[in-house]
């Protein structure tokens, strides 16, 4: 059973999120909050599995209440569903630990679907956001020169040797996997799940469970967004268009 805090400073949000949890036999609303600091009390109170997280409230607002709840090394997760969907809340709930990143606007089947993932250790943000996301970091990563192309012995105009230029952080980090495991990494910032990944490279669903957990402690990673981005950032996958 997964225990659900629901956190929201409109009574009538949280109803509807409510009246569509009880339906289900395998989550439960364990409590609720109007306010971020209700949240975070509340959470260190019960310890829900998940926190579905709003962002603008009065008082303490749910970026702050998400950084104070997955600050505390415990288990529980946090699923931000708001309204304000643009770049700078994205960022902001994504640095202050949030699994989930939903729209207001989604099916509240597809919301109680992503509580679903989070609770199982997955994380999940709306394709919408994903796509900026993406194309974000896409944008900050510096256009590959000359030399990129040419290798590291390529010669410049004027016949002097050009080095090409140092790889990126997040591409060093790289070299701590696999060749299986670079390759599985390719394909989680490509956006495939556990399954579809299982299916593309003929593996059991087991295994991907496995290199995703190798994969998660040798780059140091809090979860599959994590992952994306170092994918992105590594340049192992590239943006469309």
């Amino acid at each position: 059973m997964t225990r659900v805090l629901l956190v929201d400073d409109q009574p009538l949000v949280r109803a509807a999120l409510e009246m569509v949890i009880t339906e289900t036999a395998d989550v439960e609303v364990v409590g609720e909050a109007g306010t971020g600091a209700e949240a975070v009390r509340l959470a260190g109170e019960l310890r829900p599995d998940v926190v579905v997280m709003d962002l603008r409230m009065p008082g303490m607002d749910g970026i702050e209440a998400t950084r104070l709840i997955t600050g505390g090394g415990g288990p529980t997760r946090v699923v931000v569903l708001t309204t304000f969907d643009d770049d700078d809340h994205v960022y902001a709930a994504l640095r202050a630990g949030a699994s989930g990143f939903l729209v207001k606007d989604m099916a509240l089947d597809d919301i109680l679907a992503a509580v679903r993932v989070v609770a199982a250790g997955d994380a999940l943000i709306a394709p919408s956001v994903t796509r900026r996301l993406i194309s974000s970091f896409a944008d900050q990563r510096p256009a590959p020169g000359p030399a990129a192309a040419s290798g590291p012995a390529a010669a410049s105009p004027t016949g002097a040797p050009v080095q090409a230029p140092a790889p990126t952080p997040a591409a060093r980090r790289l070299g701590a996997i696999t060749g299986r495991e670079r390759e599985i990494l390719t394909l989680v910032g490509r956006g495939l799940s556990n399954t579809e990944i299982a299916a593309e490279l003929v593996l059991s669903i087991a295994t991907v469970k496995t290199y995703m957990t190798r994969l998660l402690a040798k780059l140091d990673a809090r979860d599959r967004v994590h992952l994306v981005i170092l994918a992105y950032e590594a340049g192992l996958v590239a943006v469309p268009g």
